[in-house]
């Protein structure tokens, strides 16, 4: 790659190719490539993780659990995850692009890695994993599964890898009804001003279509898809420190 050229991420298409593109380009941070700019991860780790093990209990109250880590990316919050399962003595399958497990640590009877577009290696993935999970996580990811793969294929796949008593958290979920409701209050307009520096009043149209995003609609329908196949679901707030907890949802399968 031209390494003059500037990166702009806005410009480039987040979906499974595109994030294996930014995984070989040596000119991102880690953040980067995993499609944030800097500042909207930076300084968070800890507040993430807090949340993640809140909805997620069995990473920390258990040992010698089964987890898969969907998407997991090659920044800082999986390898807080691999430490954590070396800790507790846990299996951690992770599951993403060849180009990007490559940039995570092997960490010998700790990790496993299987490469490939999620759900469609769901075979492969549990093959890798030796045993159903105890927990599954999949982290400010589905939004771009949405763009490869059927969402409700996603549902289906998450579920049948669940152990009896097994969570899934599928975390940091753009929601773009949310989004439009936020930013249509006082509290909404002022927290733009802050962000941007602008006076500007930030214009939110509150009806206009938005083809591949995911409103309520879309969340309503995987809730009912996980009760369909067996299991409870939930819709869940993030915690109040995390960078986009007033736009952004978790979706929390368990099987009972």
């Amino acid at each position: 790659m031209n390494a003059a050229a500037p990166i702009d991420l806005a410009t480039i298409q987040l979906d499974y190719e595109g994030f294996r593109a930014l995984a070989q380009d040596t000119r991102l941070s880690a953040h980067e490539k995993i499609g944030f700019p800097p500042a909207y991860r930076e300084g968070f780790d800890d507040a993430i993780l807090a949340d993640i093990v809140g909805k997620l209990p069995m990473l920390v109250e258990a040992e010698r659990q089964t987890v898969i880590d969907i998407g997991p990316g090659c920044a800082t919050l999986p390898r807080r995850l691999i430490d954590l399962c070396r800790d507790r003595g846990h299996t951690l399958v992770l599951v993403d692009s060849p180009e990007m497990l490559a940039l995570l640590p092997d960490a010998p009877g700790v990790t496993r890695k299987c490469a490939g577009l999620f759900p469609h290696n769901t075979t492969e993935v549990a093959g890798s994993a030796g045993a159903l999970a105890d927990a599954l996580l999949c982290y400010s990811v589905l939004h771009y599964i949405h763009l490869d793969a059927s969402s409700l294929d996603f549902i289906d796949a998450t579920a049948s890898l669940l152990a009896p008593g097994g969570r899934a958290l599928i975390g940091d979920i753009p929601n773009l009804s949310k989004r439009r409701r936020f930013f249509a209050t006082e509290r909404g307009q002022a927290f733009h001003r802050a962000f941007t520096g602008s006076n500007e009043p930030y214009d939110v149209a509150q009806d206009a279509p938005a083809p591949g995003r995911i409103d309520d609609a879309v969340l309503a329908s995987l809730i009912a898809r996980a009760q369909a196949a067996g299991c409870d679901a939930y819709l869940m707030p993030q915690g109040p420190a995390l960078p986009m907890a007033n736009r952004r949802d978790d979706l929390l399968i368990v099987r009972p």
